[in-house]
């Protein structure tokens, strides 16, 4: 039982449970007069792979102190593998969750049969104990802070990618506009998706669909956007088999459409290129550190680079911050993503910007529920964020167009490099280099390790 101090406070605890096992466990509890503090709201769903992360958001959202997920044991689900889904998922999550300095007090995930009403007082004892010694939930959900903030540090790499010469990329240039040039007028493609200069001087996505455009085409370190975003996009497809100029990250998103069903490979023809890293704001990206894909290979028709383009895969300056994010208190980690969140202003061009945003409509959009609030508050932001990251943890390829477009800077490539790992270390997957693979959180493994769960 609880010791005079925690009986001060008297924590908020949401359960959402499975109504074959653990609800009839919970109610065992009650017909055999078991005792154990009356502070848990159950919310009866009919697995636990019914629990959308999104339900443990707004239980957070709107006051819980603590949320519990149970449901019955691997090999007992009433629909034979829900709760193996969700065991994935939940290691994903809870890794987010922590990531963004979430107490870990007050995250529970617990397999309680139907028969076992003693497990279920014991586990809700305890779990009250444990929210009662870290006190109520953080204030300020979403909401940035006016005292000091906590920076980044900057990260000095001795080494960066081999950079393509300034003459190696006029001469993929013209190779490009040669090639686009035959398949255009062979008829082989009806559009060609490529890079151009635009009004500003700036380099923008250009689309070509006759053979006397192809001088528009250039290519060069400042072509940063990812191509594959416009692929799917109606207003291209209706000119047929699709011709798109693809760095290797971007064919590494072209593969994950193909996984999903979103593309027919042979309705496209991919142009790879060499890449010797991109320029964005006069440094080289940071994703470009750790790629494995300069020299693209899954491609209809490669332009190479005159000179051998370096493959060598560098330590990624992303996940050094990422250690160096972890190494922070609880607190500090919850008070640097709440002023990144906070800066949000609900633009949404880290989703207009991403190939794997294609839902429509999006889950922000809708209203009937509404799931996320609309208004630029803390609310809004903080969930909108976190449920755009859990749906693109094993899908996300790391090209980080989304930190690029994000007008205030907000650090979304830090949480989407992050689940990307936790994705790799945990299932051995990494999207984007096999479209016949399932994705890693539509499927499991009997073996998949989740010690967390009680």
């Amino acid at each position: 039982m609880m010791g005079k101090d925690e009986e001060k406070f008297m924590p908020k605890i949401v359960a959402l449970v499975c109504k074959w096992c653990t609800y009839a466990g919970a109610d065992l509890a009650g017909t055999a007069r078991l005792q154990y503090p009356p502070l848990v709201l159950p919310i009866k769903l009919p697995c636990t792979g019914r629990v959308d992360p999104v339900f443990i958001i707004k239980a957070f959202e709107q006051g819980a102190d603590a949320v519990i997920v149970s449901g019955c044991h691997p090999g007992d689900c009433h629909y034979m593998r829900g709760n193996y889904l969700a065991r994935r998922r939940f290691i994903v999550f809870r890794e987010l969750m922590n990531f963004i300095g979430l107490q870990m007090q007050r995250l529970h995930f617990a397999w309680v049969s139907a028969s076992e009403g003693a497990k279920w007082a014991e586990l809700v004892t305890q779990i009250t104990s444990e929210v009662a010694s870290v006190g109520p939930a953080p204030t300020g959900w979403g909401v940035a802070k006016n005292e000091k903030r906590i920076e980044l540090p900057s990260v000095k790499m001795a080494d960066k990618p081999k950079p393509i010469a300034s003459s190696a990329y006029e001469q993929m240039t013209q190779e490009i506009r040669l090639l686009v040039r035959k398949l255009l007028s062979n008829g082989d493609i009806g559009i060609l998706i490529g890079y151009g200069i635009g009004r500003l001087g700036n380099i923008t996505p250009t689309f070509v669909t006759s053979p006397e455009e192809t001088e528009r085409l250039v290519l060069n370190e400042r072509c940063v956007h990812n191509l594959s975003n416009y692929l799917t996009n109606s207003l291209v497809t209706k000119f047929g088999r699709i011709g798109v100029i693809a760095k290797g990250c971007d064919i590494r998103a072209i593969t994950v459409l193909i996984q999903e069903n979103k593309l027919n490979r042979e309705q496209l023809h991919i142009i790879g290129v060499d890449c010797g890293g991109v320029v964005v704001n006069g440094s080289v990206a940071l994703k470009c550190y750790s790629c494995a894909v300069r020299h693209p290979t899954d491609c209809d028709s490669l332009i190479e680079s005159p000179s051998p383009v370096e493959t060598q895969v560098m330590p990624d300056p992303r996940e050094e911050l990422i250690s160096w994010l972890e190494a922070l208190s609880p607190q500090e980690r919850w008070d640097f993503w709440m002023n990144q969140f906070g800066k949000c202003i609900r633009c949404y061009a880290c989703r207009a910007v991403c190939a794997m945003c294609y839902c429509e409509p999006c889950i922000t959009d809708r209203n009937r529920p509404q799931w996320i609030p609309t208004t630029i508050d803390g609310k809004g932001n903080l969930t909108w964020n976190l449920v755009r990251a859990m749906h693109l943890a094993g899908r996300c390829v790391s090209c980080d167009e989304c930190y690029r477009s994000c007008p205030v800077g907000i650090r979304l490539d830090l949480i989407n490099r992050k689940l990307y790992k936790v994705v790799q270390e945990n299932f051995g997957y990494e999207p984007g280099f096999d479209a016949k693979v399932n994705p890693p959180l539509t499927t499991f493994k009997e073996s998949d390790m989740a010690e967390f769960i009680r």
